[in-house]
């Protein structure tokens, strides 16, 4: 007779890289049985959720970041190394972005308070991945903290902009609509251009003259922001300019920007046409729906397995062909390169996927419509981020086995046992 190896069997509870203990301790919202977890694994389970300053469904805003910062901050103080891997990871492997800044703002101010040196730079430098995010560091922090930026967080931002700032990111970002502008950053960090990029010192002078009216001409280093200028100045005049592919990638035109200077001037198709081969692959998803309803000759940039999976946004296209259900073109089109996302990464065993928590997602939780926009519940929101917080292609859950597991916090909160999973 089986002693080990009944239908009771449970795995030891604490052994994965989530540390909680054996034995419930506390209850739940619900009134449910409460595990109580160790420090970091809390961090990393609120942090690949957050995307902080929204209501969820058990936690207000501001009692849900406060939690976030001081969960952060005694992580900073006891480990920061650890703390700065996962903040990189954060931004960089989940793909989230104001949840990545924020904790980098609190470790960094939780261990000037208390006391630790080394490490803070690297910390704020860790956190950016785009060029508009050193400006919205600055804005965090001295929306939180005040005007006074200390060295550490000015040398960490100054990294990042050597690593970020090109251009193209000057043409795209650096707009009056931000409170901080490229110039403002480098006004306060004083970065110095990175060895690679020769030419990052005369952008950072373009940009501080830009930005305090000494307009002038380009200097002859930055070839695409002068490109830029001659094609909006001939584009005023005859808007036909605007057709021509070639130019426009040279020139780093943004789709937004050509719409813009286009007006109602030119026929939309071929404006389109000119510009999908330029566009990236978050821009050409929001705009199926205008390639729909102009009509242009787009061929099939989606279907590509390899370029969908290799992107971070590869989930969108159910929430993109869900924006407009009508379209029986897109709709076949989208459908055919979900199923070819699929197919590669059921080719791939082990790989974690977004879709996978999608699919099975059942809980109201995350079934709810976001605050900020009611068209998308939270599930779409997490469809392009985080690649490790759901089942892989192989296991239990996404193969529709039988879990041998507990409950998942969620569930045990809604009372309820995870469903096996069903992927049609």
């Amino acid at each position: 007779m089986a002693k080990f190896n009944t239908a009771a069997t449970r795995p030891a509870a604490g052994n994965g890289p989530i540390v909680a203990e054996a034995n419930p301790s506390t209850v739940t919202y619900e009134g449910g049985a409460g595990y109580v977890r160790d420090t970091k694994s809390e961090l990393f389970l609120l942090g690949v959720a957050n995307m902080v300053g929204e209501d969820t469904f058990y936690e207000k805003a501001d009692d849900r970041d406060a939690r976030f910062a001081q969960l952060v901050g005694t992580v900073a103080v006891d480990d920061v190394d650890w703390l700065t891997r996962f903040v990189r990871w954060l931004r960089t492997g989940a793909n989230m972005r104001s949840a990545p800044l924020v904790a980098a703002a609190e470790a960094v101010h939780a261990r000037l308070v208390a006391g630790p040196h080394g490490g803070n730079r690297e910390l704020v430098a860790a956190a950016m991945d785009r060029a508009d995010e050193p400006g919205e560091f600055l804005a965090y922090w001295t929306g939180r903290y005040g005007r006074t930026v200390p060295k550490p967080v000015k040398r960490g931002i100054a990294d990042a902009v050597g690593r970020l700032y090109t251009e193209r990111a000057l043409l795209k970002y650096d707009t009056a609509s931000r409170g901080f502008r490229f110039a403002d950053v480098i006004d306060l960090t004083h970065p110095a251009p990175a060895p690679d990029k020769p030419w990052q010192g005369e952008l950072f002078r373009y940009a501080l003259d830009r930005r305090h009216g000494r307009d002038g001409a380009a200097p002859e280093a930055l070839r695409t922001v002068r490109a830029n200028a001659r094609l909006r100045a001939e584009a005023a005049a005859d808007p036909a300019v605007l057709l021509d592919a070639d130019r426009l990638a040279a020139a780093g035109m943004t789709w937004e920007d050509v719409l813009s200077l286009a007006g109602t001037r030119l026929d939309k198709a071929r404006l389109w046409s000119a510009l999908v081969p330029s566009m990236g692959y978050m821009a050409l998803l929001r705009n199926l729906r205008n390639f729909d309803e102009a009509g242009p000759r787009v061929r099939n940039f989606f279907a590509p397995p390899g370029m969908i999976s290799s992107s971070r946004w590869w989930m969108r296209l159910t929430v993109s062909v869900r924006a407009r259900p009508s379209s029986s073109r897109r709709s076949t089109s989208s459908r055919s390169t979900t199923v070819a996302s699929s197919a590669a990464t059921a080719r791939r065993p082990g790989l974690r996927s977004p879709a996978t928590a999608t699919l099975c997602a059942s809980t109201g939780s995350v079934l709810r419509p976001c605050p900020v926009s009611k068209t998308r519940t939270r599930a779409d929101s997490f469809a392009g981020t985080s690649s490790t917080v759901s089942p892989s292609a192989t296991s239990r859950w996404a193969m529709c086995r039988p879990i041998p597991a507990q409950p998942s916090t969620a569930h045990t909160r809604s009372l309820n046992r995870r469903p096996a999973a069903s992927i049609a």
